[in-house]
C-alpha cells in the first residue's frame, strides 16, 4: 500500500520555543497595562479637569473629597499631610487597581513575560524549585478575591454616574433629561468593565465553583452559567476595558479643557 510522505516541521530549538510562548502576547499585554498604568497615574495627580457637566472620569468615581459639587465629604481634607499632592482620585484609585495587578489573567502576563514563574508548560524554570505563589510577595496575590467584592461595588457606582450622566442642567439650573456622546462614552466604559468583572474567576468559584453539585441550586447554576460565558473571553474584556477607561477619562479631561466638544444626542 502506497503512502503519501508527510512533511516533517523542522525542530525548533529551546529557545525558540520559548520565545513564542513568552516574547509575544505577555510582553505586548504588560506594555498595554504599563502605557494604560502611566497614563492613569499622572491622570490621578492632576486633581482636576475630571468634571465635565454631568459627567465624572471613572478614575475619580465616587469623588470622597475634591472640589466639584459632587464630592461626598466636601473640599480636601484638613488631616491631608501638606507635602503629598491631593488628589480625589488617590484615594479610590487603588480598589479597582489592586483588582485588575492581581487578576489570573494579568499575574499569567508578567509572570510569564518578566518574572519566569512559571515560563509554561514543558519549558523549563531558571530556578531549580517551583514555588508558585507560597511564598512572598507572590502569596499576596491571594487578595485578589477580596479587591473582587470592591470591583463589583465600583461597577454599581460607575452605573449611578451614568444614570447622572443622562440629566444635564439648563440655564436656570433645572436639569433635564438627555443624553450626549459622553453618556454612551461612560455607558460603554461601565459595559466593558462589567464583562470583565463578572467574569472573573473568584466571582465565578464564588457563584458555583465551590459547589460540588451545582445542578441541585438552580438560581447559582445559572449566575454560574453567566458568569462562565463572560469568563470565556476574559481576555477581551480585560483589554477592551482596560483601554475603554483611560479613554472616558481623556474624553471627560478634554471636554473640561475645552478641547473636544460634547456632541449632544438629545
Amino acid at each position: 500500500m502506497a503512502h503519501a510522505p508527510l512533511p516533517i516541521a523542522p525542530r525548533r530549538s529551546r529557545n525558540d520555543a520559548h520565545r513564542r510562548l513568552v516574547g509575544v502576547t505577555p510582553r505586548h499585554l504588560f506594555s498595554c497595562s504599563a502605557a494604560s498604568s502611566s497614563y492613569s497615574t499622572w491622570a490621578a495627580l492632576q486633581g482636576n479637569h475630571y468634571t465635565f457637566g454631568p459627567y465624572l472620569s471613572p478614575f475619580y468615581s465616587p469623588e470622597l473629597f475634591g472640589d466639584s459639587p459632587n464630592a461626598v465629604f466636601g473640599p480636601k481634607p484638613g488631616w491631608w499631610p501638606g507635602f503629598l499632592p491631593f488628589s480625589p482620585a488617590i484615594l479610590i484609585l487603588w480598589a479597582p487597581g489592586g483588582f485588575r495587578f492581581t487578576c489570573y489573567y494579568y499575574r499569567g502576563a508578567y509572570y510569564k513575560a518578566f518574572w519566569a514563574d512559571p515560563v509554561a508548560c514543558a519549558v523549563g524554570e531558571p530556578r531549580s524549585s517551583y514555588i508558585g505563589e507560597r511564598r512572598f510577595p507572590l502569596i499576596i496575590q491571594n487578595i485578589h478575591r477580596y479587591f473582587m467584592y470592591l470591583a463589583v461595588l465600583f461597577l454599581l457606582l460607575l452605573l449611578h454616574d451614568v444614570w447622572k450622566a443622562m440629566w444635564f442642567a439648563d440655564a436656570n439650573g433645572v436639569e433635564h433629561f438627555g443624553m450626549g456622546l459622553g453618556t454612551l462614552v461612560l455607558a460603554a466604559n461601565v459595559t466593558l468593565l462589567s464583562g470583565y468583572t463578572l467574569g472573573c474567576h473568584s466571582l465565578r468559584h464564588m457563584l458555583g465553583g465551590i459547589l460540588d453539585r451545582i445542578s441541585e441550586r438552580p438560581i447559582r447554576r445559572t449566575a454560574y452559567d453567566c458568569s462562565s460565558c463572560l469568563n470565556r473571553y476574559h481576555m477581551q474584556w480585560a483589554r477592551l476595558s482596560l483601554v475603554m477607561v483611560a479613554f472616558s477619562d481623556l474624553y471627560v479631561r478634554l471636554c473640561s479643557m475645552g478641547i473636544w466638544h460634547d456632541w449632544r444626542i438629545l
